[in-house]
């Protein structure tokens, strides 16, 4: 039995996954030397915002501190809707995690760490990536990876991702706007 049948996958659809997954690595590596160019998207107001914050999210696993901006921003701009904006643009970003674990090829060790989220995802999928996005923390990026691997449906991920992302940026978006106020 050839790799090509024991993965599932017909050859065309293991190129285009493996493409895929050095499209996504390539806009990683992209977004991270360029990212001191992202932030003057705040020019742009929300629909800059939004930009970032999906440029942001969209790395795989090397972090660009995108809830710091959304703290930033929301000190001059209104803060319901830097975090309807931050959150959306979070949630789209979270995408590429996603697509690499869709890939078949999800770049996850066998830690203990990943043994432990995949076998708590598998009960508790949808909390799990609620949580994970609610909560600042390095884990999401394995957890988008574990959702796309599992197959969970796109829009059931979309949909609890940006409930997380949009309840998180909510908080740092008025924590930075009531910072701005103390100091007035």
């Amino acid at each position: 039995m050839t790799t090509v049948e024991k993965s599932g996958f017909s050859k065309p659809q293991l190129v285009l996954r493996g493409l895929l997954l050095v499209a996504l690595i390539a806009g990683t590596v992209f977004l991270v030397l360029n990212r001191d160019k992202i932030q003057h998207l705040e020019e742009y107001g929300y629909p800059g915002i939004f930009m970032i914050s999906l440029l942001s999210n969209a790395t795989i696993l090397i972090p660009i501190p995108g809830v710091m901006f959304t703290s930033a921003v929301a000190m001059v701009f209104n803060p319901f809707w830097v975090a309807i904006a931050s959150g959306m643009g979070a949630a789209l970003g979270e995408l590429s995690g996603y697509l690499a674990g869709f890939s078949g090829q999800p770049m996850l060790d066998k830690s203990e760490k990943v043994r432990k989220l995949s076998a708590w995802m598998k009960k508790n999928q949808y909390w799990t990536i609620f949580l994970l996005a609610l909560i600042p923390n390095p884990l999401f990026d394995m957890a988008g990876f574990i959702a796309g691997a599992s197959r969970m449906p796109l829009w059931k991920f979309l949909a609890c991702c940006l409930m997380g992302k949009i309840l998180k940026m909510l908080a740092f978006a008025y924590l930075g706007a009531g910072i701005f106020k103390v100091f007035e």
